[in-house]
């Protein structure tokens, strides 16, 4: 087991002592690593007042949902799956700058409609300190909902959360940022069903075939892909026989055009089109 340094021990303990002070608390657990760890926490800080809950819908990635299962089952925390209803809102398939917003209303108000069921008083998500300095609409839901946030309020870094997963030997340590797959539809694009399923088959095809970890493959107006991958990797899907059996699949899947972003993979690279008024909420 690897060892801690002097200052997140500090910050595990002060987490501990957050949701101990909960009593009965829901994690809405999505197997990122924050909310892995937090569900951790809270599991060995509530024991059984603690429930881990996942929220499944067309955006959720193949796969996610039976990672949270095992992580689940690891940890050894109840754990609760709950359908949410996203799709249904006209506000979220409409796509704004902060179509975050009502995704994460719908799965708070959810959480909000079944505490009593699962036996909780406090909601808490996975958000941590660097998430206060990004762009994160579904914050304010949050804060509407009063959801707690026990790694901010431990003060934890990104950086921070990571260690402390390697500590308690979870497998999603390094795990890289997993966002749904709505946020790599352009903003002002309509979130459709066949869109992110398009998404989801794409960013599958890409992984397997040149054994990344990380990509995204964003769809902009049109049904044009772009196609998001480590700079280093670029010369690579350019040679002619990738190239062509990237090309094929996506027309396949339903992309008008396919592209290869020069730049290469950048984390919420779709937020470059918002003013810098929006990004701080004026």
């Amino acid at each position: 087991m690897s060892m801690l340094n002097a200052a997140v021990e500090k910050k595990r303990e002060r987490l501990l002592e957050i949701l101990s002070s909960y009593g009965r608390v829901a994690i809405a657990f999505s197997a990122g690593v924050d909310s892995t760890v937090v569900a951790k926490a809270a599991h060995l800080a509530c024991g059984t007042n603690a429930v881990a809950v996942t929220a499944v819908s067309l955006s959720l990635a193949e796969g996610e949902l039976e990672e949270a299962r095992q992580l689940a089952d690891r940890i050894g925390i109840r754990h609760v799956i709950v359908s949410t209803q996203e799709f249904s809102d006209s506000n979220y398939l409409k796509n704004p700058s902060n179509r975050c917003y009502f995704c994460k209303s719908e799965l708070y108000s959810r959480l909000t409609q079944l505490a009593p069921t699962l036996g909780v008083d406090v909601l808490a998500n996975g958000a941590n300190l660097d998430d206060k300095g990004d762009y994160r609409p579904g914050m304010q839901a949050a804060v509407e909902f009063q959801v707690r946030s026990p790694l901010v309020e431990a003060g934890m870094t990104k950086s921070d959360v990571r260690e402390l997963a390697k500590f308690w030997d979870l497998p999603v340590w390094d795990k890289p940022a997993t966002p749904c797959l709505s946020s790599r539809i352009a903003y002002g694009v309509e979130v459709t069903p066949e869109r992110v399923q398009r998404i989801d088959q794409a960013e599958r095809f890409i992984k397997q075939l040149l054994n990344l970890r990380e990509l995204r493959v964003r769809c902009e107006a049109n049904d044009l892909a772009r196609i998001e991958i480590p700079v280093e990797e670029v010369s690579r899907i350019l040679t002619p026989a990738l190239r062509d059996r990237v090309r094929a699949e996506l027309h396949s899947l339903g992309f008008r055009y396919v592209t290869i972003d020069l730049d290469g993979f950048r984390s919420g690279s779709m937020n470059g089109v918002i003013s810098m008024e929006q990004l701080l909420g004026r």
